[in-house]
């Protein structure tokens, strides 16, 4: 067998919901063992939205996978001696608490590095230091803060939150990213380090395209953009890429919700599409020949291909436009997504065997390494692995084992 690129390094996973769980799980993709750390309770997303009685949920399989579970009541001085012997184990440690709260346990920053100078402990908050820290952080809390409410939408219509959770699962790549470095500089320094991401943060940084847009804004209007009125901050501009080469979604027959493919006029890309909508002498009309020319009247480019894709079904309207190599993409639903052949054969659409549930459909590893192949295992039970790791590897008894447990302890 291959070794896994992370293979040899242990994470104590104390997080909870998505935004620290979906880091454990990459981490645990790239072959660390991920041992989560659970109150006796669990995970809170084991029994939020339920699609079956009295087993685990969906949302926490899906951020869970290739862990194992542990539970530990913290509160209680034998939870914390417990506690204090799990990260001196540990290689990383990430949690996504409340601020302070790892800090009320006992275990502050100078504590830990008393415990294992070699620790990479990883934080994941809502805000940085500030007038937010204390804030309640949640998805859309953090695409308000972030940029990204205020420059999606319509423009005539209310700020809209997206469906992608770049405030959650968007952080998480965030934390990876900052513990792989620390794990890095680790091996030439010896040390750990301390590793935080706030979900404000990452939300900006995936923002940063607007606050380019911003600073342009004060040198005049916003050529690439269809909005007609622009005032001291950046609109909502609908589907607009707002990019060097515009871009829109435009309609496809039947007419459904999804019916649409993003088009994006590229140069090149207009002879080709005028005469795909029947408007050949487009592509030498002045008032449409450059794209100087067509930026003042983007909703009426966008307006002729729409007349012309909507007469034709989604994917012929895909065939046909790559066949003239025009970027462009069909709007795939989520139905489509979990039923596309292509992503199941490239292991981001997979099936799951799970003890109670029988078999879950979950998002595979997007990152690829050709020496650190990843097989998606299913998620641990609650307490799961309780006896291996306290007994096969921190040296307890099976008498104490069940006393802990008695006690209210695990």
């Amino acid at each position: 067998m291959t070794a896994k690129a992370l293979e040899g390094i242990r994470v104590l996973d104390m997080t909870h919901v998505q935004s620290g769980p979906s880091a454990t799980q990459l981490l645990a993709w790239l072959g660390a063992d991920v041992v989560k750390l659970e109150a006796p309770t669990g995970d809170i997303t084991r029994k939020q939205l339920r699609d079956l009685p009295d087993v685990d949920s969906l949302y926490f399989t899906m951020l869970n996978c290739n862990k194992r579970s542990i539970t530990l009541n913290t509160k209680t001085e034998r939870g914390k001696e417990l506690l204090t012997e799990l990260i001196r184990r540990s290689d990383v440690m990430v949690e996504n608490f409340g601020p302070g709260a790892i800090d009320r346990m006992g275990f502050t920053w100078d504590r830990i590095q008393e415990i294992n100078p070699r620790v990479v402990y990883a934080s994941i908050k809502g805000f940085g230091d500030g007038p937010y820290t204390k804030f309640k952080a949640y998805e859309v809390v953090a695409q308000a803060m972030g940029g990204s409410m205020s420059t999606t939408g319509f423009e005539d219509g209310p700020p809209l939150a997206t469906g992608a959770q770049i405030g959650d699962s968007g952080t998480g790549v965030h934390a990876v990213a900052g513990i792989l470095a620390a794990l890095f500089q680790r091996e030439h320094t010896g040390r750990g380090q301390r590793v935080n991401v706030a979900m404000q943060h990452a939300v900006l940084n995936l923002c940063r395209v607007k606050l380019r847009d911003q600073q342009r804004l004060t040198h005049g209007p916003l050529a690439e953009y269809p909005n007609e009125d622009f005032g001291d901050e950046v609109p909502r501009s609908g589907n607009a890429s707002g990019g060097g080469q515009p871009g829109w979604a435009v309609k496809c027959a039947p007419g459904g919700p999804n019916d649409y493919v993003y088009v994006i006029v590229q140069p090149v890309g207009w002879q080709p599409i005028s005469e795909l909508i029947g408007r050949p002498e487009l592509a030498d009309d002045p008032e449409w020949a450059t794209p100087e020319a067509r930026l003042p009247k983007l909703n009426k480019m966008f307006q002729l291909i729409e007349e012309w894709s909507s007469t034709l079904p989604k994917w012929e309207v895909l065939e046909q436009l790559n066949a003239h190599n025009i970027p462009c993409g069909p709007i795939l639903s989520t139905k489509e997504i979990i039923e596309d052949a292509s992503l199941a054969d490239n292991e981001m659409v997979v099936r799951v065997p799970h003890p109670q549930r029988g078999e879950f459909v979950t998002v595979g590893s997007p990152l690829k390494l050709s020496d650190s192949p990843v097989d998606v295992q299913s998620s641990p039970l609650l307490g799961e692995h309780n006896a291996e790791v306290y007994v096969g590897e921190l040296g307890l008894g099976d008498e104490e084992l069940r006393l802990l447990k008695s006690n209210g302890v695990i």
